[in-house]
């Protein structure tokens, strides 16, 4: 074999050798497309499209470092007493159209970081569905809707309930059937009934609310209009209950007023004051109740909030100081 049969014969090997690696060479995958999350409008600020489905989700909540302290009056002053502790809240909203018209559900989680603030370091603040106008579940319902202040005692119920609500841009509507809590140990829980209307009438609120326990055979009834006047909103209201009840048990009459005055942009001081008459429901125990309350936005998503009050009651010796100081911030 001479020279040139070699190199012949080992070129035509190699061109073997390539042309088989060419053949099994092993070619990248496309990458799958990216879908990105889309905003949704449709819901108002902060949701999003769940990617791949046409719900719309929003994620919020704060976390909130708080002070309370309370002083009976006349007492030493090292007999002062306070509590602070720290709460994180979650809550969730998601929202979809259909043939029935919006479709959503919210939950709210809320953790405190001292265990002896409520019973349970985490609990379950709401939870509910509604769909059109309906809604069920677990909730605040419409005696929580009081003054914008931190003074009024006007009622406040989180409860499982079911009813519906009309709202239209200048009047709403709504009644609901909710579940009382019992009225001994060992008895079933009882049902009670509660509506609202409300109403705009230029600068002008109003909202008329009932309820009835029947399971006490008692109810009560509450009115609140608020009106936009200076720099402020002026809020009245009064709530009268025929007896013990849960939807209003601090007494037989009561009126509340407030001023929220808005100082400037970011603060806004809110004086407020209530009389009770039969407060407890004891013939002639009166009570009264006024304080201030300061809130100012440090800036956007970060608010303080302080509030101080003072209680009277004809049947106790000596008035209580309290209040509390608090920071916040919210996404």
């Amino acid at each position: 074999m001479n020279i040139k049969s070699l190199l012949l014969g080992s070129a035509a090997a190699l061109v073997a050798v390539t042309g088989a690696q060419a053949a099994d060479a092993i070619v990248a995958a496309e990458p799958e497309p990216m879908e990105y999350v889309r905003v949704c409008d449709a819901f108002g600020t902060g949701y999003f499209y769940i990617p791949g489905t046409e719900t719309c989700l929003k994620v919020g909540g704060y976390v909130r470092a708080q002070i309370d302290w309370s002083h009976v009056d006349g007492r030493a002053p090292e007999e002062f007493a306070f509590n602070m502790f720290t709460r994180g809240a979650l809550r969730v909203s998601a929202k979809n159209d259909s043939e029935i018209g919006t479709i959503g559900s919210y939950i709210s989680i809320l953790a405190n970081g001292n265990e002896d603030y409520t019973n349970g370091v985490a609990y379950l603040e709401e939870a509910f569905i509604t769909a059109g106008g309906f809604k069920v579940g677990y909730m605040y319902n419409y005696w929580d809707l009081g003054l914008s202040g931190e003074t009024d005692v006007l009622g406040s119920n989180r409860l499982n309930a079911v009813g519906y609500e009309y709202a239209s841009d200048a009047f709403t509507a709504g009644v609901f059937i909710d579940e009382l809590n019992a009225t001994a140990p060992g008895e079933n829980d009882g049902i009670g009934i509660e509506g609202m209307v409300s109403g705009s009438f230029g600068v002008a609120n109003a909202a008329l609310l009932g309820g009835y326990d029947f399971a006490r055979e008692e109810g009560a009834v509450r009115l609140i209009v608020t009106a936009d006047i200076g720099p402020g909103t002026l809020g009245v209201a009064g709530v009268y209950s025929t007896g013990i009840n849960e939807y209003y048990s601090a007494a037989e009459w009561t009126v509340a007023a407030e001023y929220a005055a808005k100082l400037t942009d970011k603060l806004k001081l809110t004086p407020a004051a209530q009389y009770f008459w039969d407060y407890g429901f004891v013939d002639g125990n009166d009570a009264w109740k006024a304080g201030v309350t300061l809130d100012y936005q440090v800036a956007e998503g970060l608010a303080f909030k302080t509030t101080a009050n003072y209680f009277d009651e004809d049947a106790a010796a000596d008035g209580v100081w309290t209040g509390y100081v608090r920071l916040q911030r919210s996404f």
